[in-house]
């Protein structure tokens, strides 16, 4: 089996859906989000505030190019690993992506403060106007999408494992 890479917006469910997927499947898990936060020993809005947007998008890409080639590993992105075209290029080579998504208002539920979460975004940009810029890019990467309006996590998994056709 090929890597699974989910892609998607902050608070789709790319973390929790990813442990879920890796348990479902007896597969590796690996968060890209927390190989920034070890390999720059801090918080990912820390390193959004010190360093800013453009340094944080290296950072980034740095942690997608470190995920190493094997097979049987579900691998959870950040939201705006799609910013990172040699890092999602790398993914792909040996993976499938699943773009995992979510309406707008239901991303704005389930994200009650994207100025503390970690987001990767511009000053001042609200929630619609990141999704706005991001939902091209993953249908770009993606070669599979999943709708996970009005599912839970455990609904999405049989629903990603049903458009693979893994039995």
């Amino acid at each position: 089996m090929r890597n699974i890479i989910l892609i998607g917006m902050p608070a789709c469910g790319k973390s929790t859906v990813g442990v879920l997927l890796a348990k479902t499947l007896g597969t590796g898990f690996i968060d890209t989000d927390l190989i920034i936060q070890v390999q720059q020993k801090n918080t990912l809005q820390r390193l959004i505030d010190i360093n800013g947007l453009e340094k944080f998008k290296e950072f980034e890409n740095s942690a997608l190019l470190s995920v190493s080639d094997e097979s049987d590993t579900v691998i959870a992105t950040g939201g705006s690993a799609v910013f990172c075209e040699k890092g999602m290029r790398h993914l792909k080579r040996n993976g499938i992506c699943v773009y995992l998504d979510l309406p707008l208002y239901d991303l704005q539920a389930r994200l009650s403060n994207i100025k503390t979460r970690g987001i990767a975004c511009r000053r001042g940009e609200g929630l619609a106007e990141i999704f706005a810029e991001r939902e091209e890019l993953y249908n770009k990467y993606s070669d599979i999408k999943v709708s996970c309006a009005d599912k839970s996590c455990e609904q999405t998994v049989e629903k990603i494992v049903a458009a693979l056709h893994i039995k």
